[in-house]
């Protein structure tokens, strides 16, 4: 199904975003200005004005939804418009019997990501308060899941993968081939599969909740969170790992057996979350099929769908998958994060638009195939676009927040050159950023002053505007 021939316009680039370029990619400046100006679109006025603003799920979804709240503000809009970013992630939360719960829809089983970006929205702000909140938040909402959705038999967490609420982004079974239903629960063995994106998530939530418990001064249930970390991800490797492939299956069936389908977003969530070990990190990355314009959400194609019929869950290009594939390949695979983000640039370059989905093939706006028809492309998707301002803020800049201040990653995009970063705001300062050479950084100076050895390299607290230069070699 083809795109609208003319879509609505995007608003001017606004007065919060920074500006950015790099020597090596005459793209990244103009697609990130792209996304920014996409991000900017989406903030729209809440319900009867409360909250005033939030971020919407993108141009076709007039409301967040938990997974869309959480990706959109994690790295991207707690750095850009961290104001609306929480109102944003306390829009999708319910008030419980002991407190605000994580909302409790019908999409529960990676509605735990809300964790990992609250846990980044306080590094970002620096904002106790809300950590604290978050903090209890997450732990209600765990509680709620381990009583219905932790299996014990095999220490995983059951339920379809992240954002797969669509039965194209399983096989059959438990999928069937005559598909009655798009939503992926209608389909009863969607709810016994332990999905491998979707456990990775649990892993970075409990590891989150843990830091977030020795941030509030309780440091057994730190302990306590990163025990039960260390133990998920035991069971991610006894039960999903395949020793003969030397790879990790998309999901394992309520009949114990894998499916050793290849999930994109698994391998990059493995990867941006420290579940696995760095090598085995980096070979799982490079292991991931190309399509000619990408990394698919899910390869191979499943029986019922075909090259001329592509499923949308299936084979389809999803930039958010792909943002997360170069997050975890800006630490592991370098060479992979830089393919990724040059996929990006010539996805978008054709029209200078963020869609929500690509054909794999073409590169063209697809909406994919689901239930026996073509669904429609959807434009200016918010986590697209926000999708690569992480990438780029964390993988072209370096940008680390912690609680106590700013550090900058050796985690990088390789051949961008020189990249300089004007006007990116860090809590009441404002930062000129410039980032030269490639590789680990060698030295950071804040103002002329060699702050490489700091634990922090911007302080928490710091104001005004200042010049950072990083070197890396």
């Amino acid at each position: 199904m083809s795109a609208p021939a003319t879509p609505p316009a995007l608003p001017d680039q606004p007065g919060w975003a920074p500006t950015i370029s790099a020597s090596g990619s005459a793209e990244l400046g103009p697609t990130y200005a792209l996304a920014i100006r996409t991000l900017a679109a989406n903030i729209v006025p809440g319900p009867d004005d409360d909250p005033a603003h939030f971020i919407r799920a993108g141009a076709g979804y007039p409301t967040p939804w938990t997974r869309d709240a959480a990706l959109n503000a994690w790295g991207a809009a707690s750095i850009l418009r961290p104001d609306v970013a929480e109102r944003t992630l306390r829009m999708v939360c319910d008030e419980g019997p002991e407190g605000p719960v994580i909302a409790q829809d019908n999409q529960w089983w990676d509605q735990i990501i809300w964790v990992i970006a609250a846990e980044q929205h306080a590094r970002a702000t620096g904002d106790r308060g809300f950590l604290a909140a978050a903090y209890g938040i997450g732990a209600r909402s765990l509680a709620i899941l381990d009583a219905t959705h932790y299996d014990p038999g095999t220490g995983l967490y059951l339920g379809p993968a992240l954002m797969q609420d669509g039965i194209a982004g399983l096989p059959s079974p438990p999928a069937t081939d005559r598909e009655e239903s798009s939503f992926v629960l209608d389909y009863p063995g969607a709810h016994t599969i332990a999905s491998l994106s979707t456990n990775a998530v649990y892993v970075g939530a409990l590891r989150a909740l843990a830091r977030m418990a020795a941030e509030v001064g309780d440091a057994a249930a730190s302990l306590g969170w990163t025990e039960r970390a260390d133990r998920l991800t035991t069971a991610v490797d006894a039960e999903l790992w395949d020793p003969r492939q030397q790879t990790y299956g998309y999901f394992r069936h309520g009949d114990g057996s894998l499916d050793l389908s290849q999930e994109a977003a698994g391998f990059g969530l493995l990867a941006a979350l420290e579940v696995v070990p760095a090598e085995r990190a980096a070979r799982l990355l490079q292991q991931l099929h190309l399509e000619p314009y990408g990394h698919v959400s899910v390869w191979p194609s499943f029986e019922r769908y075909d090259q001329d019929h592509p499923g949308r869950h299936n084979v389809m290009l999803w930039p958010m998958i792909m943002g997360l594939v170069g997050l975890g390949a800006s630490r592991y695979a370098p060479d992979l994060a830089r393919t990724v983000l040059d996929q990006f640039h010539t996805l978008v370059g054709r029209d200078g638009r963020f869609w929500e989905i690509y054909d794999a093939r073409t590169g063209l706006p697809s909406g994919g195939w689901q239930v026996g028809h073509e669904w429609p492309p959807l434009i200016d998707q918010t986590w697209s676009a926000t999708s690569y301002l992480r990438l780029v803020h964390h993988g072209a800049i370096g940008l680390q927040p912690e609680v106590d201040g700013l550090r900058f990653t050796d985690d990088h995009i390789p051949g961008l050159g020189t990249v300089r970063a004007t006007g990116i705001g860090w809590r009441r300062a404002l930062l000129d950023i410039t980032v030269d050479g490639d590789g680990p950084i060698t030295r950071v100076l804040v103002d002329g002053e060699d702050v490489t050895a700091n634990d922090h390299h911007v302080p928490g607290g710091l104001t005004g505007e200042h010049r950072v230069d990083i070197t890396r070699g």
